[in-house]
């Protein structure tokens, strides 16, 4: 059978990207700046995204990829492969997973969303893994069980410089952000299962940075003990417009847990972005199939 994989711009896979992968095709996420609908990496560039969020201060929200424009990407698709395995970005974190299982429903078997509570770096070893997997012959279906199967097998622990951000999205109140700021608090976050909670305040980003060390290497050793003796577990460093930083910690978590693949330092996609503002850090695991 011939299998498309189709997934979203918060994968961090760019459209260059995906141009070079055979059977691969990335629906860019739609931005409204000061009014204005911008898609990402379409006319929509990383520069261009904190130019508006920092030196213009723009108004920035997200929302999910016309359903129509999916849809229409899935019909022509359909017309060269038998089958479609869609993973969108998190069910926990937008409504797009949940839009797309309901209009799959209409395309009697032959699109399969995938619901696997990821986003960012964890999102594109996913798609890496249902790659790996058509090529490897498995059915559309098959692909998206073994992709549910394995969605709690990753976690994500993120450094955020400025409560600026969260306080817009509603996410913290701006008497708690007033304090943090007055504080210098710098909260450290964590997508475990697709939703972005609160896992530490620290004073400082060197104290951030090695908790989210800590965080990641428990992980390792703990929940994913067994996956990591085998050799499945993979960690990822992310980063929004900082990446000489984003080398630094590279650097400091191959001293802190030897022996670990760190197999890409990537930029956080804008949706995430959007929410924490320039200069966050993260680290992700993965179990790579």
């Amino acid at each position: 059978m011939k299998i498309a994989i189709v997934t979203d711009s918060n994968s961090g896979i760019t459209q260059k990207e995906a141009s070079e992968i055979e059977n691969l095709k990335v629906i860019a996420m739609p931005f409204t700046i000061d009014g204005e609908e911008f898609f990402e990496d379409i006319n929509l560039t990383q520069e261009e995204f904190y130019k508006k969020l920092l030196d213009e201060d723009a108004n920035i929200s997200t929302s999910q990829p016309a359903i129509g424009l999916v849809t229409e990407l899935w019909d022509k698709l359909l017309k060269e492969y038998d089958e479609i395995v869609h993973i969108p970005m998190s069910s926990g974190l937008s409504m797009s997973c949940e839009t797309a299982t309901m209009f799959a429903k209409e395309y009697n078997g032959r699109v399969h969303v995938v619901n696997n509570r990821r986003i960012s770096v964890t999102q594109k070893q996913s798609v890496y893994d249902a790659l790996k997997l058509a090529k490897e012959g498995k059915s559309g279906e098959e692909i998206a069980k073994i992709l549910m199967d394995t969605s709690m097998d990753s976690s994500i622990y993120i450094m955020v410089p400025t409560l600026k951000y969260l306080k817009k999205g509603g996410r913290v109140t701006p008497a708690a952000a007033a304090i943090g700021t007055l504080l210098k608090i710098k909260p450290v976050l964590q997508i475990q299962g697709g939703k972005l909670d609160q896992f530490a305040k620290v004073m400082n980003e060197k104290v951030a940075r090695l908790k989210m060390i800590e965080a990641a290497k428990h992980d390792l050793e703990t929940r994913f003990k067994e996956l990591y003796e085998r050799g499945e577990m993979r960690l990822a460093v992310a980063y929004t417009n900082c990446l000489e930083k984003a080398k630094d910690f590279e650097r400091e978590i191959k001293e802190a847990i030897p022996g670990v693949e760190v197999i890409s330092v990537d930029p956080l996609s804008l949706s995430v972005s959007c929410h924490i503002g320039s200069g966050a850090l993260a680290i992700a695991c993965a179990r790579a199939l």
